[in-house]
């Protein structure tokens, strides 16, 4: 999909970026160390008992092969991080797999805020752009919730509509008090701001309440 903006509309979308980057910055940091904390504890382990006067080597060996272990993990968790940052241009990846991605990293912050994240998409593996979606979707779910009362549940599904997909993002309110969390880490975003970022990704956005839809090309 090709079309021709002005340079405001390329300014609103960078903006868009810029402020969603920030929102997620808290997300971003956890999910950057998450995996570095049972290294530190493995290691630990390892440094007390290569300290006893008679280490049991098989022990030994054990906490040594964890480390390495959670080593694997830690490193392979900052290359997804660094993909998900910097995907490669054209990079398919299934629609569910995408999604997925996105409410783990969105759910815990937004689980604080009072908001439930449901997938529904049942083994949707057709693919999608990735670098497009990996802004759009996560900027479309803070600016359902954003503009919302908690608590709430908010339930993605996906329709097949022949060479493309529509991924629905409906948030219908809960039953329950309203959840007291710390303000976003950084402003909300805005409707025009959302709109320009999923036109400049080629992706159609329309919105009816609280219900929001993307419509995604599939990828090759």
């Amino acid at each position: 999909m090709s079309e021709t903006f002005l340079p405001d509309e390329h300014a609103c979308a960078e903006g868009a970026r810029y402020a969603l980057l920030r929102r997620l910055a808290p997300a971003l940091r956890h999910e950057s160390v998450a995996h570095l904390q049972p290294i530190a504890m493995a290691a630990s382990v390892l440094e007390r008992r290569l300290r006893d006067p008679a280490p049991d080597l098989a022990q030994v060996h054990d906490t040594a092969t964890r480390l390495a272990s959670y080593s694997r993990t830690a490193v392979q968790a900052c290359l997804d991080l660094l993909e998900w940052l910097t995907p490669v241009p054209g990079r398919g990846v299934s629609l569910q797999a995408a999604v997925r991605g996105t409410l783990d990293l969105l759910r815990a912050s937004l689980s604080l805020r009072g908001f439930t994240l449901r997938d529904e998409l049942r083994g949707t593996e057709a693919l999608v752009r990735h670098a497009g979606l990996r802004y759009v979707l996560p900027a479309c779910l803070l600016w359902l919730t954003d503009s919302a009362g908690s608590p709430a549940e908010v339930t993605l599904r996906a329709d097949d509509a022949g060479p493309q997909l529509r991924l629905v993002m409906d948030l219908q309110p809960a039953l329950g008090d309203a959840a007291l969390a710390d303000p976003p880490a950084y402003r909300p975003l805005r409707a025009q701001e959302v709109a320009a970022l999923a036109r400049d990704e080629g992706i159609a956005l329309a919105r009816q309440g609280d219900t929001l839809s993307l419509t995604l090309d599939r990828s090759a």
